[in-house]
């Protein structure tokens, strides 16, 4: 007989986050399935509706919870750190992160394709303002073009890993011309 542990409403919470995650990044808001994601998660659909109401409560539960994540990575790479050092170790935490697992950046992407409904659209704009508050609060007094190039450079990173370009191998002559614009240190 197999025996199964009981888990906590926290821990399947986040493990349907875990499972929704994987299949908005892919599929979209639209496209993805509750079904899948109970599935994936190990449970059935009713509980996911129990523990998140809809698909686009879930939806936006898994963006907030990637802005929160993407600012704790910020925060731990920037710890002891202010000004353009911390700038530079956020940056090369991210680009780390989007070589290693790209999933929460296609989910990002999705998010931002989802912005035409204004509840998300209100979960996207929160998060992204709160990781741009924190990011200017750390970096103190370096001037406000620093943290806005620091954010276009992002979002040029996004893209590019999006369209699975990464620094260490280009692909294509146009890719190495953009990278070599991004100022590395």
């Amino acid at each position: 007989m197999v025996v199964h542990e009981r888990k906590s409403k926290e821990v399947r919470r986040e493990e349907i986050l875990d499972a929704a995650l994987l299949e908005f990044a892919q599929l979209g808001l639209h496209g993805a399935s509750t079904e899948d994601i109970a599935r994936r998660a190990g449970i059935s659909q009713p509980y996911v509706f129990r523990l998140f109401g809809t698909k686009k409560a879930l939806f936006t539960a898994v963006v907030a919870r990637c802005f929160r994540q993407t600012q704790e990575l910020f925060a731990r790479a920037a710890e002891g750190k202010r000004g353009e050092e911390a700038l530079r170790a956020m940056g090369n935490a991210y680009v780390e992160r989007l070589s290693t697992d790209r999933t929460q950046l296609l989910a990002q992407m999705q998010a931002y394709a989802a912005c035409d409904d204004p509840d998300i659209c209100k979960v996207v704009r929160d998060g992204y303002g709160d990781l741009f508050t924190f990011v200017e609060r750390v970096a103190g007094d370096v001037p406000a073009d620093a943290v806005s190039e620091f954010f276009a450079t992002g979002m040029l990173l996004n893209v590019v890993a999006s369209m699975g370009f990464g620094q260490s191998e280009p692909g294509e002559a146009w890719v190495g011309r953009l990278f070599a614009g991004i100022k590395h240190d």
